[in-house]
């Protein structure tokens, strides 16, 4: 008989470079506090019922978080590969129950991984980050640089239906005129970089709440004086930005402009996945990138899947008003004799514990 066939996707882990730094000091920036239980989910997929399974786990996007990981106390826009290299080492170092997990999960030889490159992990597209993953790891993962599409399913990050964070797909290295190349950045990761990181030392949750349109009222009302400070220094970064010296630091009226009139700030990606949809030879789509877990059940056996995120969010939603995290995830099973595989969106609630420590940060 053939082996039983099943694929994991999970999105927006963004792990960081630990709970705790080399100095002793916490780590505020930390987002990722499931190591133990991660290593969990890969072992239920590996064990049990699933023992003899061929299990495909796809990383899809923003795993690994290099742009909030400081190089030698500095937060870099400006990244070159042996950067990158040494961002990704930091975060090995700082999750080393995450990445045994992943080489306990590959061991038996017919377990897979594959890993899509999303707006907060752009460094995996260097050639050295890849080569020390795949040896930390010890297999040789399968790198997707935006789409990855099997058997009628369309998996990818999401950042590329968004003009902030759309990555340039002819372009993803800049190297004319510089000493060595740079990765070629959306604005959004600029921007992230050099001014959503200033104002999180203050508000260390303003990019994790939901809707954000919401938080934006309620924060103009709750903290006036903040909100118009803030204001008033994205403009004048957005004017920096503009007319820098620096041309790798210098985006044009034109790219801001196409950013602000499509209102991208933590988009709804539904009609992106309906366009690829429309593909005949489409059935399924994945996505990350919103963090916000959803399932939509379309005419003619379409379905679309956004798997979410394993970091704390805020809800200003009534429905789901407070701080929450579920980790969720897509499972895609192949029945016995089909070819094309059937989705279920799951949420991870880990192995039965009496007590645990509390993370705070």
């Amino acid at each position: 008989m053939a082996a039983k066939k099943i694929k994991l996707i999970v999105s927006d882990l963004h792990l960081g470079a630990g709970k705790v730094l080399s100095n002793g000091n916490i780590n505020s920036l930390e987002e990722f506090y499931f190591d133990d239980k991660f290593s969990e989910f890969l072992n239920y997929y590996t064990s049990g019922e699933y023992q003899d399974s061929e299990v495909e786990l796809i990383m899809n996007g923003d795993i690994l978080n290099l742009l909030q990981v400081d190089y030698k106390g500095h937060f870099l826009s400006v990244i070159t590969e042996p950067i990158t290299l040494n961002i990704l080492k930091r975060i090995v170092d700082g999750h080393p129950r995450f990445f045994a997990a992943l080489r306990e999960f590959v061991k038996n030889g017919r377990n897979t991984i594959t890993y899509v490159v999303g707006n907060h992990d752009q460094g995996m597209l260097w050639p050295q980050a890849r080569e020390y993953l795949n040896a930390i790891v010890g297999t040789n993962v399968r790198y997707r640089n935006i789409v990855y599409y099997f058997d009628g399913v369309h998996i990818e990050h999401g950042h590329m239906h968004e003009p902030a964070n759309r990555i340039d797909p002819k372009k993803f290295f800049v190297k004319k005129d510089i000493p060595e190349p740079i990765l070629n950045l959306p604005f959004g990761s600029f921007f992230f970089v050099e001014f959503v990181l200033k104002v999180k030392k203050e508000h260390a949750h303003i990019d994790k709440v939901r809707p954000f349109k919401a938080f934006i009222r309620w924060i103009l009302i709750q903290e006036t004086r903040f909100s118009i400070k803030t204001f008033f220094k994205l403009w004048f970064f957005l004017l920096q930005t503009i007319f820098s010296p620096d041309p790798r630091k210098r985006f044009s009226w034109k790219q801001l402009a196409k950013v602000i009139v499509e209102k991208t700030i933590f988009p709804n990606l539904d009609s992106a996945a309906d366009k690829i949809l429309k593909d005949e030879r489409v059935h399924t789509v994945v996505f990350g990138h919103s963090h916000v877990y959803r399932y939509r059940n379309l005419q003619q056996g379409k379905q679309y899947f956004n798997t979410g995120t394993w970091t704390e969010l805020t809800s200003m939603d009534l429905s789901s008003f407070g701080k929450l995290t579920k980790l969720t995830y897509v499972l895609l099973e192949y029945p016995e004799g089909a070819n094309q595989p059937i989705g279920r969106l799951k949420q991870w609630r880990g192995y039965h514990r009496i007590e645990e420590d509390v993370d705070i940060t």
